[in-house]
């Protein structure tokens, strides 16, 4: 196998993966992967230890420049809870239009297929600590207090599943620039900080006038 002079980049060997993917030539296992892009194995294994393991790592990426994005801003750090739950929405979701055709590709149309969805395990458990990190988990009360005993972090895993909502939402967005997909990020965001605090009912109310606007074309 001849050899590169440069030893890839874990970034390059996503490109290398994603454009694979794009191109429906998607290796069926390292050897042939490695073969390809004319590399040793053993280039790839400083990263990834397959291509399963790969497919984890695109939406991982994602994540991390998401993180890597809001950083960037020095007042985020100084938001409250919501602003900076907003803001890594607003940031995750123009990461992902940056390589929706991909995200499009890999992910399916309806959520149920749990084997695709797979591949996000990563994100999922990198989210979470975004989440503990920057979030103030309310302590649930009554028998959600009593569920949780049960079932561990419930608010935690609440967030993830909001955070599958809205990717959902996105993947069968066609308006202008996705901004439906904006709007249903800031109503969300607002009903879920407000549920426990004050006025959950009208914030619940606002946020089912606009999902029954779009006629719950999201789950079609």
């Amino acid at each position: 196998m001849d050899k590169k002079e440069i030893s890839p980049s874990k970034s390059t060997i996503l490109a290398w993966w994603m454009d694979d993917v794009l191109e429906e030539q998607k290796s069926k296992n390292v050897y042939t992967f490695c073969k390809k892009h004319k590399i040793e194995e053993s280039e790839f294994y400083k990263f990834y230890n397959s291509l399963n393991h790969l497919e984890h790592g695109v939406w991982v990426a994602f994540y991390e420049n998401t993180i890597d994005l809001l950083h960037q801003n020095e007042s985020f750090k100084e938001y409250d809870d919501q602003h900076k739950l907003i803001s890594f929405y607003f940031t995750f979701f123009e990461v992902l239009t940056l390589n929706r055709s991909y995200v499009l590709e890999v992910l399916p149309t309806e959520f149920t297929d749990f084997q695709k969805l797979k591949q996000l395990e990563g994100l999922r458990k990198s989210f979470k600590i975004f989440i503990s990190a920057n979030i103030d988990l309310k302590q649930p009360s009554g028998l959600l207090e009593q569920l949780t005993k049960y079932t561990g972090n419930i608010t935690q895993e609440g967030y993830w599943i909001q955070l599958l909502f809205i990717l959902h939402f996105w993947v069968h967005d066609t308006s202008e620039n996705f901004e439906k997909t904006d709007i249903l990020i800031e109503k969300i965001v607002t009903t879920s900080a407000d549920l426990i605090p004050t006025k959950p009912l009208e914030n619940l109310l606002d946020l089912g006038k606009f999902l029954f606007k779009e006629k719950f074309n999201l789950f079609k």
